[in-house]
């Protein structure tokens, strides 16, 4: 299983919705995510990233399939989502680049994907003159029923990478978690760091 990745953008990107709304539904759905997705929504949301025009597609292929997604655009793309949270920082949203999706299947992991889906993103950063790349996890309590026992978050690698959290910056989303019934609020904590 070798791991070789393309930068897409414009057309390419239409090319790689399926798998990148495939890729959310698979990945998300594990933990600390739980999310109970459908490829109608999703092709709705992927979308997005067809129609912006500084997006960039990471794609991470094993052959001819994509295995993994990273995704980005320029923050202003989700204005509407993230003006509030930012609000307090004083950082307009015109000098942030927002690092979105990095879903890989399991398998493929540990192969470095994770740098390689940041360093090409913060790389389409830089080359849009941004002076910050952030993007948000979701937030679940400790002590939450589905955590998997020996899970490990990821704060370390990020950290690592020069991201800290922004303390007081949070977005909130709302989706169905497998086994509920009903969409139900979630807190997604920033992470930031200076280009």
């Amino acid at each position: 299983m070798t791991l070789t990745f393309k930068v897409l953008s414009g057309e390419a990107i239409t090319d790689a919705l399926d798998d990148l709304a495939r890729l959310r539904i698979a990945v998300f759905a594990e933990w600390p995510y739980l999310y109970d997705g459908d490829m109608d929504y999703e092709r709705k949301y992927v979308a997005t990233y067809r129609d912006a025009e500084e997006a960039i597609l990471v794609a991470a292929t094993d052959g001819d399939r994509i295995v993994g997604v990273a995704t980005g655009t320029p923050m202003e793309d989700h204005a509407d989502d993230f003006a509030a949270p930012f609000a307090a920082t004083g950082i307009p949203l015109t000098e942030i680049f927002y690092c979105a999706e990095s879903v890989l299947l399991p398998e493929y992991r540990g192969q470095g994907a994770g740098h390689a889906f940041f360093d090409a993103r913060e790389a389409k950063a830089r080359a849009l003159g941004r002076k910050y790349a952030a993007f948000c996890g979701v937030m679940r309590p400790a002590d939450h029923p589905d955590r998997p026992e020996g899970y490990r978050p990821l704060d370390a690698f990020w950290t690592k990478r020069g991201y800290r959290k922004l303390d007081g910056v949070v977005a909130r989303f709302r989706w169905k978690d497998h086994r509920d019934t009903e969409q139900t609020e979630k807190p997604l904590q920033f992470w930031m760091r200076e280009l």
